[in-house]
């Protein structure tokens, strides 16, 4: 499915305030033109959206694996919070995280690892993404 523009750029500017309102987050953007990361961080979305792959979504940040891995939870967050349906979020995530082989829909994406070496493709059912209740 694929998703408009506007629902991709809102979607990028509630993750990127998420990533800024997180303390141990928000150095990482220190510098950063956010206008020009939200146009990048928009155009992996929407890809990833729609299934394709996506290369680094934040290039050049240094970002460690704990770091990456709250990113992803943050961009969950906000596409649940925009009522994006769980298998595209789902799909999204595990893109993201790059733990996904793109197969051309967002409700395809498989995981490449198994879930034994700690790798997932996002959570199933009614619970809120991040773990909180909704």
């Amino acid at each position: 499915m694929a998703y408009s523009d506007e629902v991709v750029r809102e979607a990028v500017w509630q993750w990127l305030r998420l990533v800024a309102a997180d303390a141990e987050l928000e150095s990482y953007l220190v510098g950063v033109d956010l206008g020009r990361l939200a146009d990048h961080l928009a155009a992996a979305l929407g890809a990833a959206l729609d299934g394709r792959a996506v290369a680094d979504a934040w290039p050049g940040l240094g970002l460690g694996e704990e770091q990456h891995r709250r990113l992803v939870d943050y961009l969950a967050g906000a596409l649940w919070a925009l009522d994006v349906p769980q298998a595209a979020i789902a799909a999204a995530r595990a893109v993201f995280a790059g733990e996904a082989r793109p197969t051309g829909t967002a409700g395809e994406v498989r995981p490449t690892g198994t879930a034994g070496e700690g790798r997932t493709a996002g959570t199933v059912g009614k619970a809120h993404p991040t773990g909180a209740g909704r």
